[in-house]
């Protein structure tokens, strides 16, 4: 038991240096070949649910479900149900430990043929934590956690466009207020909005029943900075994401429906500029007692500010831009919409963080629920969700007023 807290902690403590730090203390020097991009609340950015977790991640433009929320709001418009809700779970360094994991409850109900409303509570925790102090002696037993809680409203703008307007809360519990290097921390607050765009439509290819193309749009988290000290002098920007996606969607016959997805994804966070060394390897401190940039931009700026630079402030210009993109493809095959088959591939620069990673999941639709299941695969690097079992339950209270009716009819 105590080897699996002492792991936990460690995990905390690593959460903390790479996700809790100033931004601009991201630093990165002549010579290093990796500039990665760093955020706290970095768990906004993980796939809640099964579905997608088996598509490499994709989901922007895929068929609305339960689960759209994460993905691209805007699909709820579309959304052929009026009222349904999924729970999510994904264990998380289940290799390590047993008790971090990831949890996401959302609903949504339709208020017309054109409007609809959904919420989600994404929930992360990191399992308990035994503090001690100098001499080793437990201070107190805690569970640091973070989570969001979104709420977003959809509608039509057409017959083949929908938009989405999300608001969201989120909360970084990291230190349950422990002193770290001898400075008061507390929890970090911020808000945040999403902005999404769906489109779908019908479209002919030779010798195809039915064909559907789609797109989508996302630009989430666009938020308040996070701090952690009383002092709110350290502030670090939280993960604003836009995602881009195609879907296409064949039905090669009554029983055989078969899917492919893509997305692209890039980080609306500044780059971490690269900062000058003199001849014995150490950093050159300039007349105003900050660090002197080589080459890049200051990434100590409004959070404005930062969506647009991001877009240009790469230190080695178009070709490391370039690189801060990352992908997934996908695809989804589905018999007589009961049963599903899935797989995908996730791909992100080995000098942007590296991760790499196949994906197979599997679903089926029996009456009122349907269950998802995923499983990851790394291909470069060990990976916190690597052969670990996600699931999501959803359940369709169409179906269940449905087969209520039909038992009262039978009575």
């Amino acid at each position: 038991m105590q080897t699996k807290k002492s792991i936990s902690l460690v995990v905390l403590l690593i959460g903390m240096v790479f996700f809790s730090l100033d931004a601009k203390s991201q630093s990165t020097y002549l010579g290093q070949d990796n500039n990665v991009i760093t955020t706290a609340v970095p768990f906004l950015l993980i796939s809640p649910d099964a579905r997608s977790g088996g598509m490499g991640e994709a989901g922007v433009a895929t068929k609305p479900d339960a689960n759209s929320m994460h993905w691209n709001p805007a699909k709820y418009a579309f959304i052929d149900k009026d009222m349904g809700y999924s729970v999510s779970y994904s264990p998380w360094l289940r290799n390590l430990v047993n008790d971090i994991n990831l949890a996401c409850l959302t609903g949504y109900k339709r208020l017309d043929e054109n409007q609809t409303l959904a919420a989600s509570l994404v929930y992360f925790s990191l399992g308990d934590i035994t503090f001690t102090d100098v001499i080793g002696n437990p201070v107190g037993q805690y569970n640091p956690n973070e989570f969001s809680l979104d709420f977003t409203y959809s509608r039509k703008l057409g017959p083949n466009w929908a938009g989405a307007v999300s608001a969201r809360w989120i909360h970084s519990n990291l230190t349950q207020g422990q002193f770290v290097g001898g400075a008061a921390t507390k929890a970090g607050n911020s808000i945040a909005t999403d902005v999404a765009f769906y489109y779908t439509k019908e479209i002919h290819i030779k010798d195809v029943q039915e064909s559907t193309l789609s797109f989508g749009a996302n630009i989430s988290n666009i938020g308040t900075k996070i701090s952690y000290s009383d002092d709110n002098t350290a502030k670090d920007f939280i993960p604003t994401n836009l995602r881009i996606g195609s879907a296409l969607t064949i039905a090669l016959d009554d029983y055989n429906e078969l899917s492919f997805f893509a997305d692209i994804n890039k980080l609306l966070v500044p780059t971490p500029p690269v900062f000058e060394l003199d001849t014995l390897g150490q950093p050159i401190i300039g007349p105003d007692g900050n660090q002197i940039i080589a080459k890049g931009k200051s990434n100590d700026v409004s959070v404005v500010r930062g969506i647009f630079q991001s877009f240009y402030d790469a230190p080695d210009g178009f070709n490391e831009e370039m690189k801060e993109l990352f992908y997934s493809v996908g695809v989804e095959y589905w018999y007589d919409k009961v049963f599903a088959l899935r797989g995908g591939f996730f791909y992100e620069d080995k000098s942007k963080g590296g991760r790499q990673f196949f994906t197979i999941g599997a679903g089926l639709k029996y009456n009122v629920f349907a269950l998802d299941f995923s499983y990851l695969i790394p291909t470069e690097q060990h990976n916190p969700l690597e052969h670990t079992l996600r699931f999501s339950l959803s359940f369709d209270f169409d179906a269940f007023t449905a087969q209520n009716k039909d038992k009262k009819i039978i009575k």
